[in-house]
């Protein structure tokens, strides 16, 4: 990986940047540039490669880098009712109180990592007319539009709307780089690209694009829409539910055993400097530069303990050297506890190999009751409730006890299930809820939250760049 991502800096320092400001418009530094550089399949995937590599982000304290899907956490799990800051202080504190600002530089980050995962998308979909393989073209058209998927969905669903840049473009071309389009748009690239993945790709990976993933995802994408398709998201998660993936019968190997039946989707890490993840540590209150930062909320912990079952125990814990606070445990750095003291490692905590589970096969389960339901029509249909049923099971949990799904149990179970995943903000929005849970959580813990805040600001920097042309989402 080290070489891939610095063949990847070398075509991109050449050759000429898009997707969003200067901060991605790098000056050349060698003489390699995407056109000169992609001869052949191989390097097509290289270049492949290196987009996961965005996604990955930076294992790094330096502002000035971009740390991928390693802060997500802020922007999602922070602004739900699942977890908080240690010290209600700098940036991430805005995350918890609502009171994200437009130059916080988290969500400039993340803004710039998924633009830029966007922007090796766009080179690799430019130079597949070098694979002279058609089905290995085929394959590779899918895996980058995926990934470019992946990223807009994200990014719509965080920021509303925002530049649609579906090709490599130059720095010339301020108006595509600045111009936010309807949040419909985008999702009309997303739905396209999906369906494009959908058919060109099987379920040989699980950290990388499949079938399968692509599948859930466009699934989600059906569910999140104004106007959902429930009907093509369940006949879409039908056919994950025939591919071979299955629940893993302890629910704590689904983080520990890499790869397995239950993964559909993950962001492979390793403990190797350059491939390596900082969140398990930062999450921790006694590892070395850390300061805790997501400790799980008192709401949080009454939920999982009243209606987790067996995955209680696995998702969170009282923090071995501050006992009033709870710790998040799905992903400790490496598997290793901290011993008795919460601190002490045989491996560097902070250069964790921990994967990033995107796609599981318990969402799916979830996702497929959801999409019989219609939105609250058909709350006791048998497969719905079989679907719902198995991952209660799993944790040890009887079936539904009136066999009727409300919105409100679905919520619940997705809550407890993936508790601490990155799932609670953009369930409580999809379903409907987020107005209604946001403000009386707000209201009971003294935070700042309005209807406003469902949207993140756009990085102020792109907005100064843009010279007029890029608005603000409203501010409270």
């Amino acid at each position: 990986m080290k070489k891939i991502k610095l063949i990847l800096s070398l075509i991109i320092g050449g050759a000429l940047a898009s997707c969003s400001s200067d901060y991605l418009e790098l000056k050349p530094t060698a003489g390699i540039t995407a056109d000169a550089y992609f001869n052949n399949a191989s390097e097509v995937e290289t270049g492949l490669i290196g987009i996961y590599d965005a996604i990955q982000g930076n294992n790094s304290t330096d502002p000035d880098d971009n740390h991928g899907i390693m802060y997500e956490y802020y922007l999602t799990e922070m602004r739900s009712d699942n977890t908080r800051t240690k010290s209600q202080e700098g940036e991430a504190s805005q995350f918890e109180f609502y009171t994200v600002e437009a130059t916080n530089g988290i969500v400039k980050d993340y803004y710039a990592s998924f633009y830029n995962v966007i922007y090796r998308a766009n080179i690799v979909l430019e130079n597949l007319e070098v694979v002279a393989d058609e089905t290995t073209k085929t394959a590779y058209e899918a895996e980058a539009k995926f990934l470019r998927a992946y990223a807009y969905f994200n990014l719509v669903r965080l920021f509303g709307d925002i530049p649609l840049i579906d090709r490599v473009i130059t720095p010339l071309e301020t108006e595509m780089q600045y111009t936010r389009v309807a949040s419909g748009t985008v999702y009309e690239l997303i739905v396209s690209d999906l369906t494009t993945a959908v058919e060109g790709l099987d379920n040989s990976y699980k950290t990388r694009a499949s079938k399968a993933a692509a599948q859930t995802l466009l699934a989600k994408v059906y569910l999140t829409q104004e106007e959902k398709k429930y009907t093509e998201a369940q006949l879409l998660l039908e056919d994950v539910m025939t591919s071979g993936y299955s629940l893993m019968p302890n629910f704590n190997d689904v983080f520990y055993q890499e790869q397995n039946a239950e993964i559909i989707f993950a962001i492979g890490y390793n403990t190797t400097s350059d491939d390596s993840q900082n969140f398990s540590a930062e999450w921790m209150n006694g590892v070395g530069r850390t300061s805790g930062v997501n400790y799980v909320t008192a709401d949080a912990v009454a939920v999982l303990d009243a209606s987790g079952g067996d995955r209680t125990q696995y998702s969170y814990r009282i923090d071995p050297s501050q006992t009033t606070q709870n710790q998040v445990i799905k992903y400790l750095p490496n598997g290793e506890d901290g011993a008795a003291d919460g601190k002490t490692f045989v491996l560097d905590a902070t250069l964790a190999g921990n994967d990033w589970v995107v796609l599981r096969y318990a969402d799916v389960l979830l996702l497929h009751a959801e999409a019989i339901m219609a939105g609250g029509t058909d709350t006791s249909n048998a497969n719905a409730l079989d679907s719902f049923n198995e991952v209660r099971n799993r944790a040890g949990l009887a079936d539904d006890a009136d066999g009727t799904i409300t919105k409100d149990e679905l919520l619940l179970e997705r809550r407890v299930e993936l508790a601490f995943e990155n799932h609670r903000f953009f369930d409580l929005v999809r379903l409907e809820r987020a107005e209604a849970v946001f403000s009386a959580f707000s209201a009971t813990n003294g935070l700042g939250y309005s209807s406003s805040d469902l949207l993140l600001p756009i990085p102020q920097r792109e907005i100064n760049l843009s010279n007029g042309l890029m608005k603000q989402n409203p501010i409270n």
